[in-house]
């Protein structure tokens, strides 16, 4: 575990630093055009069933600083493969969820949690409670529950609409003139426990955004940056990539432990574990 703390560079700091894109505010004025800007904006997202990538991560969560590499693959509806790369050996971690159930794997410590909330593993582990589904929506620019005949969907001059969504959320869409294409510029919406998230969009390639700005009010606020390379998209993923194979002897570890002596953990001394080879407790240095 303490190799995973020190690959993650879990060291104070407060965010990314640059600031937000300024988003429209206030009533706006009716937006008939909605629909057909969404649908614009949205149809190759929303035509990924598939997507894998490498994702380059930089930024805040829970009060670290967290610099590194994820290979990732994601599916439709809801299945989610993270593993994070070290510079050399075996991944830091292995990340899997298909609905609302989560598997996570230490390889280096061979620990082992299952049967878990991904949205629990994954902020214990990285510090972003968000489940498969909400992960896909992101990393694709999908925003698959989205108004947009609703009364509510605003325009605010020429160049932006906003979209209300069914879960407390909104779609911001964006042209650079009129006549241009619109794209995606941000989502917003609720995690499960009420924290409300951020995703600005960027770089877009072939209607695919390869930056994504992705933050969060708190406690505790996250603010990372992923940039995503090597996309495949709509490849076949058997259902194997998102199943993890127990290693021989690996231990359990609970969600508990996972928050109390993982690589986010307070700088608090954790509860003292013993492992099978030692005493020493797993904490973030």
């Amino acid at each position: 575990m303490r190799a995973l703390a020190l690959a993650l560079a879990a060291t104070m700091t407060a965010s990314c630093g640059a600031s937000l894109m300024k988003l429209p505010a206030g009533p706006g004025t009716a937006a008939p055009d909605a629909a057909e800007a969404l649908a614009h904006a949205s149809v190759r997202a929303c035509g990924v069933r598939t997507l894998t990538a490498e994702i380059g991560v930089s930024g805040s969560a829970a009060g670290h600083r967290l610099s590194g590499r994820l290979m990732a693959g994601i599916a439709a509806p809801a299945s989610a493969r993270l593993e994070a790369v070290a510079p050399f050996g075996q991944p830091l971690f292995i990340f899997v969820a298909s609905g609302n159930d989560a598997t996570l794997l230490l390889p280096r410590d061979n620990r082992l949690l299952e049967h878990g909330r991904p949205d629990e593993v994954l902020e214990a582990v990285a510090g972003v409670p968000l489940g498969a589904s909400v992960l896909r929506e992101i990393m694709t620019g999908c925003p698959s529950d989205a108004a947009p005949d609703s009364l509510h969907a605003r325009a605010f001059g020429a160049d932006w609409r906003v979209v209300p969504t069914h879960h407390d959320g909104e779609v911001y869409l964006h042209r650079e003139q009129p006549g241009a294409p619109w794209r995606l510029a941000a989502l917003t919406a609720r995690t499960d426990s009420g924290r409300r998230w951020r995703a600005d969009y960027g770089d877009f390639q072939n209607d695919l955004a390869r930056t994504i700005r992705l933050t969060s009010d708190g406690p505790p606020p996250f603010d990372l940056r992923l940039a995503l390379s090597q996309l495949e998209i709509n490849v076949a993923l058997d259902a194997d990539v998102f199943r993890v194979q127990a290693p021989r002897g690996a231990d359990p570890i609970t969600l508990e432990e996972l928050r109390q002596s993982g690589p986010l953990a307070s700088d608090s001394p954790p509860k003292a574990r013993r492992t099978r080879g030692g005493s020493a407790p797993l904490h973030a240095r």
